[in-house]
């Protein structure tokens, strides 16, 4: 097996993908390693998570700098320090300047709960809910300057069910993001696909991983 891609997550808090990473990566077969956690938030759970499973931490409070550049400086340089091949946010709220997304471009995946380009931003939940959907779910993308764009490496289907509340259906769609990111974390780490232009494309993948999950049987998520 080829070397396995060094990867930096990002977090601002409890970090419940990041635990799906942590997990996923102790398959011996599975392409990257968790090579550093930064948080931009003292003492949150996700730091715990993983300093519990053995991994470098480091703390970068965006409070502690005058402006994003600032920050991100740090930042950058820390993962680079570290190795950092690939980056995921997971779970970090904080909002990235051109420049950094730039010189992370087509290494930097985040996860959304929505099926992109459908409820980008905030109270995504809550406007699933108003809108009447009867379908949503969770994308992994490729980092761009705007909000919750980028070319789309996977996405996870969620039925919504009647008489749903908004933390029902979040608890659902993140059972979701739980099996979706450590997929297409594999998918973008083994070289099975890459971007070209303003896509993802890819080799024909093995039997049973499929660049976009089937709508989920009920009681699955």
């Amino acid at each position: 097996m080829s070397a396995k891609k060094r990867v930096g997550v990002l977090i601002s808090g409890r970090g419940s993908n990041l635990q799906a990473l942590i997990d996923a990566a102790r398959s011996p077969d599975y392409p990257a390693e968790i090579a550093l956690v930064i948080s931009n938030v003292p003492d949150v759970q996700g730091l715990a998570r993983a300093e519990q499973a053995g991994l470098a931490t480091t703390v970068v409070n965006h409070r502690d700098f005058p402006t994003r550049q600032a920050f991100e400086a740090v930042l950058d340089e820390a993962l680079t320090g570290a190795g950092v091949e690939l980056l995921c946010n997971a779970g970090f709220m904080r909002l990235l300047t051109e420049s950094f997304v730039a010189s992370w471009l087509n290494r930097h995946l985040n996860i959304h709960p929505s099926l992109l380009p459908a409820f980008k931003g905030l109270h995504t939940h809550t406007r699933v809910l108003e809108a009447g959907a009867t379908i949503t779910g969770c994308t992994v993308h490729f980092v761009r300057a705007a909000v919750d764009n980028g070319p789309i490496v996977a996405q996870a289907a969620v039925p919504v069910h009647p008489g749903d509340t908004e933390d029902a259906l979040a608890a659902r769609v993140l059972q979701a993001e739980h099996k979706l990111y450590p997929h297409a974390l594999r998918l973008v780490a083994s070289g099975q696909v890459h971007v070209e232009g303003e896509y993802v494309v890819g080799m024909p993948q093995a039997e049973g991983e499929t660049a976009l999950f089937s709508p989920p049987l009920p009681g699955t998520f």
